[in-house]
């Protein structure tokens, strides 16, 4: 007969394996987190209000910005750190790279690729046509978004991108991307979006106004454009 008060303190079996495999997992999640964030990808199309809401980001703390030389010189102590950007610079040649300690990403272009019509390369920045317009959509169509880039002098973390659309000044939609870390190199980095579809119907046509922007975690902004395109009912002619 067990005594009152008494209780068999024994952690079942089942429970100590879970406990060591979330120790795995946070173990090897640690390294990443030192530099990165979780990507993410958000659309919000309830917030109407002006305010810019890449200003309430957190920010990771990193320390002061150093020449990608300098820091793994000051990381080679550090083994997970420094394999972790071994493996990103993997072919970098750093006889190449500048002293410059801030990273440097241009937007390149931006290509609209849809099955209905020949894929549109559209340099950054836009160039509007005639009615002021950097591009038009047929509405109901479906498509996705591919930005060519790159990245100079040093590692860019945790690079997203933002695109906010309004309608008659009110906002219908606001994406946010976040494309990742990249180091740096010649060629150019690609990246595509997930595919999407233009809204449909007579009250959904028209101009619309947008805000592009690429920021990294250190609210560093690369490209901050704002730009006009139409939804019709059909394809133009040519573009």
């Amino acid at each position: 007969m067990e005594k009152g008060g008494n209780k068999d303190s024994t952690i079942p079996m089942k429970e100590i394996e879970e406990e060591k495999q979330n120790i795995d997992v946070i173990n090897e999640e640690t390294i990443e987190k030192k530099l990165t964030r979780k990507c993410s990808v958000n659309h919000d199309e309830e917030d109407d209000g002006d305010h810019d809401e890449d200003d309430d980001v957190k920010h990771v703390v990193l320390g002061p910005q150093l020449a990608l030389k300098e820091q793994l010189e000051k990381d080679k102590d550090d083994e997970s750190l420094r394999k972790w950007k071994e493996q990103l610079l993997a072919g970098v040649d750093l006889t190449e790279v500048g002293e410059n300690p801030d990273p440097e990403v241009k937007i390149l272009d931006l290509t609209i690729v849809t099955q209905d019509r020949p894929d549109l390369v559209l340099p950054i920045p836009f160039v509007p046509d005639a009615k002021g317009y950097a591009f038009a959509l047929k509405e109901g169509s479906k498509y996705h978004l591919k930005f060519n880039f790159t990245v100079s002098n040093n590692i860019v973390l945790g690079l997203r991108y933002t695109n906010t659309v309004w309608k008659t000044g009110m906002k219908v939609d606001n994406t946010k991307v976040m494309l990742g870390t990249f180091s740096p190199q010649k060629e150019a980095y690609t990246y595509e979006l997930e595919e999407e579809t233009t809204p449909s119907g007579m009250f959904v046509r028209g101009s619309y106004s947008a805000r592009t922007k690429f920021i990294d975690d250190d609210g560093k902004c690369y490209l901050d454009m704002n730009y006009y395109f139409e939804i019709r009912k059909n394809w133009p002619s040519f573009q």
